[in-house]
């Protein structure tokens, strides 16, 4: 409790981010509790189960959560909360939500000194990548697109010459995600380029909404996939790649214009998705810059690098005012294809579903189901990645997607 009490004083982290707090909470076990007191710039920690927010479960799960790489969905507090049973969470939400990102380095440096760490913890316990941020490799232009009955304009850029693969991105994002996977050398020695987009209000699309008003549906969705891909111009049909709630669009355009696509591969896809709206996305005493980052933090994988991680963190906080829960009403709310996806027709557009194995709300399980409900579909679970894999782990994701890449172009060519 001493090393853990000294880490927690000297952590820079910490201490430039501790003001202001205000909230307790306690760790707990059948015979053993912590409590974390947040108050005037410190965090003081000891024993004790009297806090207002209280997370308990049995030590053999705290043993798993501690571990240096900690087993699928015991990697966080919000995916231990959504998929791993006797695990606890009462008490007051609110300050969850508001100090979520300092509970959640307090248990790093745990897990830090659990697993035999000596002097300061590093800023992430993921791995380091040791290579700097990508620079504009892509080439950027805007188009008109329209869709509803108006027109939008969206920015779009693309990277490589070869069989074009058009990439959508994740929810509340924008297509910097695929800035890395565009430098991937493998990519283009296989013979494919990117194209990607920002959806309206996204990135660098201008906004259609005053701020707080977007909310985005199924049919907007898919009509202005449709209209960017005529607006672009591409020579030949592209590969639609998504994940999230841009792999459920996937799921999507597989069933209502495969013939507009050579293949389609969506990622951590499901016909329906539950229990991932949150109310302090957009929550007038909830600092969403610092909370939507925090809540998609649990769905990267802990193999993943710490550079992409903190690039996908850094997009998040910088979507437009809700952005992110105008897109969660899509894909957790409005998505719901379980009375039609066994209506796609691979024959037409060969369909693969990859997710990963840390993501934790559209699980493995959750893909799999979905791909052995359609005729003709694959699936493949992505060991050692999340819930982003196309931003989060680039060189382990190509692992997987150049095989579907390639296996998919063959039948789409016969």
């Amino acid at each position: 409790m001493a090393r853990w009490q000294a880490l927690c004083d000297a952590d820079p982290i910490l201490r430039h981010r501790l003001p202001g707090g205000a909230a307790r909470f306690s760790i707990a076990q059948p015979g053993l509790a912590v409590s974390l007191d947040i108050a005037e710039g410190r965090l003081t920690l000891a024993e004790g189960d009297d806090a207002a927010t209280r997370f308990g479960a049995e030590a053999a799960i705290w043993e798993k959560f501690l571990a240096p790489v900690p087993p699928r969905h015991h990697h966080n507090l919000y995916a231990l909360r959504m998929r791993v049973p006797g695990f606890t969470m009462e008490g007051d939400e609110l300050a969850w939500a508001q100090h979520a990102h300092l509970l959640r380095r307090a248990l790093d440096l745990a897990r830090w000194l659990r697993c035999g760490g000596t002097g300061p913890a590093p800023t992430s316990l993921r791995p380091a990548l040791g290579v700097p941020t990508p620079g504009p490799a892509a080439t950027g232009r805007y188009v008109t697109v329209h869709a509803r009955g108006r027109d939008y304009v969206l920015y779009g850029e693309a990277a490589g010459t070869g069989r074009p693969i058009l990439g959508l991105h994740t929810a509340g994002s924008d297509s910097r995600q695929f800035h890395r996977l565009m430098d991937e050398r493998r990519l283009a020695q296989a013979g494919f380029a990117i194209t990607a987009f920002d959806l309206p209000g996204h990135g660098r699309s201008p906004a259609v909404a005053e701020p707080g008003g977007w909310a985005l549906d199924t049919e907007l969705y898919a009509e202005l996939i449709l209209g960017f891909v005529e607006a672009w111009g591409f020579t030949e049909k592209p590969v639609l790649l998504g994940a999230s709630m841009s792999g459920e669009i996937c799921l999507e355009m597989a069933f209502r214009a495969p013939e507009r696509f050579a293949a389609i591969i969506a990622c951590e896809a499901a016909d329906h998705i539950e229990r991932r709206r949150t109310p302090w996305a957009d929550h007038p005493l909830v600092n969403a810059a610092i909370y939507i980052p925090e809540w998609i933090e649990g769905l990267i994988a802990p193999q993943s690098p710490a550079e992409c991680a903190a690039e996908i963190a850094w997009h998040y906080s910088q979507g437009g005012c809700g952005t992110f829960p105008g897109d969660i009403l899509f894909y957790s709310g409005g998505w719901d294809a379980r009375d039609r996806v066994h209506r796609i027709d691979t024959a037409r557009c060969p369909l693969t579903l990859l997710t990963g194995e840390y993501d934790y709300s559209c699980t493995a399980e959750h893909s799999a189901a979905t791909a052995a409900k359609i005729p003709g579909a694959r699936f493949q679970r992505m060991d050692g990645i999340g819930h982003f894999p196309i931003a989060e782990n680039p060189a382990c994701f190509l692992d997987f997607l150049l095989p579907a890449l390639l296996s998919q172009h063959a039948k789409s060519t016969v």
